[in-house]
């Protein structure tokens, strides 16, 4: 089993202390990467390592969210309800994280397609990027 924590040596991660960076735990017994963070392994239950986790990844599933959530807690903007997207997003390290997908175009949202995702206050946010041919 490998002894470092994922992450640190792929492209892309967040640089530590970055505000942006999603936080991660990371199991040294099982290899398990878990986010959010929690003190033990959801696989085994062993004590975990933090790790920040890559900022790239790619969307495993999405849906609109075509209603507003009940209040509270959702606190509806002054401007009105308007719907918007969330998914998973699958991460180098094999974990997926719930976020919200900030887009204006909901029509060009696809499965696998590229994302970076960062931390703004309590929920995690995806913002597509372009591919390189």
């Amino acid at each position: 089993m490998p002894d470092d924590p994922p992450g640190q040596d792929l492209a892309g991660v967040a640089e530590p202390g970055d505000p942006a960076g999603l936080r991660g735990r990371w199991c040294g017994g099982c290899a398990v990467t878990s986010c959010p963070e929690d003190g033990a392994c959801p696989r085994c239950g062993r004590e975990t390592s933090a790790v920040t986790l890559s900022a790239e990844g790619r969307l495993w599933t999405w849906t609109v969210q075509r209603f507003a959530p009940k209040s509270p807690p959702y606190i509806p903007p002054a401007e009105g309800f308007r719907p918007f997207a969330v998914g998973y997003v699958e991460l180098p390290e094999g974990v997926r994280v719930a976020a919200v997908l900030d887009t204006d175009d909901l029509d060009s949202i696809r499965i696998g397609m590229p994302v970076r995702i960062g931390s703004a206050g309590e929920v995690p946010r995806a913002v597509p990027i372009e591919e390189t041919p």
